[in-house]
């Protein structure tokens, strides 16, 4: 990742935004970022919800194991450890 300066992306917008069609641009401000220009296929991509994103409640209601009473989960009857503070 390339980083320029404010003054110098503002001289140099054509060459930053050619970059960044292949890479993301960062642009700071008294040596601080505040910017990244990225490119337009990019910014897409990232923009787009995801497809097959659904909620951990449906993910578990699709689940085989939905509403399967004889199912038995067994604790652990270990003692606890001591921590120390």
């Amino acid at each position: 990742m390339h980083t320029w300066q404010m003054q110098e992306a503002k001289a140099r917008m054509s060459e930053l935004v050619k970059r960044a069609q292949s890479q993301p641009q960062v642009i700071t401000v008294h040596g601080k970022s505040v910017a990244v220009v990225i490119s337009r296929e990019t910014f897409d991509r990232l923009s787009q919800p995801p497809q097959t994103q659904s909620s951990l409640v449906d993910f578990m209601r699709r689940s085989p194991l939905c509403n399967a009473d004889d199912i038995v989960f067994e604790r652990d009857q270990s003692l606890t450890r001591e921590v120390s503070f």
